[in-house]
């Protein structure tokens, strides 16, 4: 999702610019070719229609040549692409199935961080974008479906957000199907957390890519943050009230996201893939 730390994991992974960077190319707004997917799109994996395969595999294949896309590309001459989006999350299963060889990786981080750095920027939960999708709220949401539509402020709504673009993926890839990767892994123990993602990629480990950690993004300041010794992880304790984090507790346990984040500042890795071997549902839908 937007403010969880996806453009640094990017360059941490690019650390020695060998990758064609490709920013946001689902942006429908943005990218032409993707004018048929709907905001927040969700797909069923078994879903074929030809036109929104056919940008998908543009977009893949790195035939796309885009204004947005390539903002931040350096001009290098590479044959393999590093591609960011934080609009696929609904999709990622789609992706999966039928792009089974592209390496899916997935970054998880505290909701509250999150949501608090949305409220923070001013920006608004689209709730109706998840709950217009018929699919969507059949194939997972119809549970949660009056509690949502139920949310009084806006904080619960970001919430719910976090919870359905996280669930979704988590409960519909099948183990071994991506890799999960944890922000506050990466500020906490970041030379584990970077062996794992570097070994789940083939890649090549080496101490210099470290440095990179300490280096601000282009939209973020984790680098900077890091450096000055500041503690990521919970900054966003002070902005959050009591009674908003109980809040959260509740909604998180109506995902079982609760066994994954709590009021707690890390994440519990074995409950997230507690859900992920629970779910599935990317692979028994067909």
């Amino acid at each position: 999702m937007a403010a969880s730390g996806t453009t640094w994991v990017l360059d941490i992974i690019n650390y020695k610019n060998e990758y064609r960077y490709i920013f946001e190319p689902f942006h429908l707004h943005e990218v032409e070719i993707c004018r048929g997917f709907k905001r927040q799109q969700y797909l069923r994996p078994d879903d074929r229609r030809e036109d929104l395969l056919h940008p998908a595999r543009i977009i893949l294949s790195g035939q796309l040549r885009n204004h947005w896309a390539d903002r931040f590309y350096s001009g290098a001459v590479s044959g393999r692409r590093l591609i960011k989006d934080i609009r696929v999350n609904l999709m990622l299963g789609w992706i999966s199935a039928n792009f089974p060889r592209m390496p899916v990786l997935f970054l998880l981080r505290h909701p509250y961080a999150v949501v608090y750095s949305r409220i923070e920027r001013g920006w608004k939960p689209r709730m109706g974008a998840l709950l217009s999708q018929r699919e969507l709220v059949e194939d997972f949401l119809e549970p949660f479906e009056d509690e949502m539509r139920s949310a009084k402020t806006d904080f619960e709504r970001h919430i719910f957000s976090w919870c359905v673009q996280n669930y979704v993926p988590l409960t519909q890839l099948g183990d071994g199907e991506f890799h999960l990767t944890f922000y506050e892994n990466l500020c906490e123990d970041p030379e584990g957390e970077v062996k794992r993602l570097f070994a789940f990629l083939d890649k090549g480990f080496y101490a210099s890519v470290l440095d990179t950690l300490k280096k601000p993004s282009v939209l973020s300041g984790e680098g900077r943050a890091i450096r000055s010794g500041e503690r990521l992880v919970d900054c966003w304790r002070k902005h959050v009230t009591g009674a908003q984090l109980r809040r959260a507790v509740e909604i998180l346990g109506l995902f079982e996201l609760d066994k994954v984040y709590s009021e707690e500042a890390m994440p519990n890795a074995s409950g997230a893939h507690a859900l992920i071997l629970t779910g599935n549902y990317g692979t028994n839908h067909e």
